[in-house]
């Protein structure tokens, strides 16, 4: 969603920087004309002091601030958010906030939880994916608080595929512990003697991927489950599949499955906090929802949509219909009359 803005934002004439914590190769490709600056500290900025560190860093990300001079701020996730109030105090530059998940997640910890419900009342905009986020934050914050939908990227704009469908079923995410891949893989080992002809494919890169492999290896799967890593072509690769299953623990307004009901797949979701796929899916209608770590369940509505295609086609056409809602041409000009209005104070 960043990077949709940014591109969007570049290509309305702003000049447009992306700040980031760490250094690595872009997951996304961004415009020449999109700087990115990195913000921590490397090499001989490094000191053996944990504290020194963070004053290090505090300072780099306040010079920046200074030496851009932007006309605003906007900060996505966690500690990024509490650094970019803080660094940018008594420097004149509004701040907006950007909470991407389940809040009680995203500030994990006492102290983080403070930081977001007292730091949060000095920035001069906070955006929220649902309405449940609400709840997490006092009333203080709350009245700052706007909620902003993600766009579709334009890419997944398109008519839904009317063809017979591939026989994969597909997610796509970071393979980390709250995606909880572990679970789509445990429901297709339950149903995968019924569809020998299936097969599972997990797009996305990750810490567990080593570990992913080996389960699905372990419950005799290797001929049926792929794990290819990131792609560039998500679109294009998850088209003409037969399921699209998204099994996070938390998502705010989980990008993936708006991107896969928009192609008209048949989607199934975990029910999961802070309840953006709630938002997204009328159960039974354009998508199916199951608990957060409900394999069981999971393999129940994924055979579900296997054993009847008419009921998933149907339940694909309903899905398509997210890219009314959420065209970009919309949403981004949503997000560009709320920050202006920040901007002009």
């Amino acid at each position: 969603m960043l990077v949709n803005l940014a591109e969007y934002f570049y290509a309305q004439g702003y000049r447009v920087t992306i700040v980031t914590q760490y250094r690595s190769e872009n997951e996304y490709p961004v415009s020449e004309g999109i700087r990115r600056v990195l913000s921590d500290i490397e090499g001989d900025e490094i000191r053996k002091s944990r504290a020194v560190n963070f004053c290090g860093r505090f300072m780099k990300l306040r010079g920046i601030w200074k030496r851009e001079k932007p006309d605003l701020i906007l900060s996505f996730i966690g500690k990024n958010n509490i650094m970019a109030i803080l660094t940018s105090r008594f420097l004149h530059i509004p701040v907006v906030v950007s909470v991407r998940g389940e809040p009680e997640q995203e500030y994990y910890s006492l102290g983080l939880r403070l930081a977001a419900r007292y730091v949060f009342r000095l920035a001069e905009g906070i955006v929220l994916q649902t309405k449940s986020c609400l709840t997490f934050f006092p009333e203080a914050v709350n009245k700052k608080a706007i909620i902003l939908k993600n766009s579709l990227n334009p890419a997944f704009i398109k008519e839904s595929y009317e063809g017979e469908r591939e026989k994969q079923i597909v997610a796509v995410g970071r393979l980390d512990a709250n995606k909880n891949h572990e679970m789509i893989i445990r429901a297709f080992a339950e149903i995968s003697d019924r569809y020998p002809d299936y097969k599972l494919i997990i797009y996305g890169e990750g810490p567990l991927r080593q570990k992913l492999t080996e389960y699905a290896d372990d419950l005799g799967l290797s001929e049926q489950v792929e794990l290819p890593g990131a792609i560039s072509n998500v679109a294009e690769a998850i088209y003409k599949a037969s399921a699209f299953i998204l099994s996070s623990y938390s998502e705010g307004m989980p990008n993936t499955l708006l991107e896969a009901m928009a192609l008209g797949i048949p989607v199934i979701s975990t029910d999961c906090p802070p309840g953006g796929p709630r938002e997204l899916i009328v159960h039974g209608e354009n998508g199916l929802l199951v608990p957060p770590g409900d394999w069981e369940k999971l393999a129940e509505n994924l055979q579900k949509l296997l054993d009847n295609i008419d009921y998933a086609k149907k339940m694909g056409r309903n899905a398509s219909k997210v890219k009314e809602e959420f065209n970009p041409e919309i949403i981004n000009r949503a997000w560009k009359n709320y920050l202006e209005k920040i901007i002009q104070g």
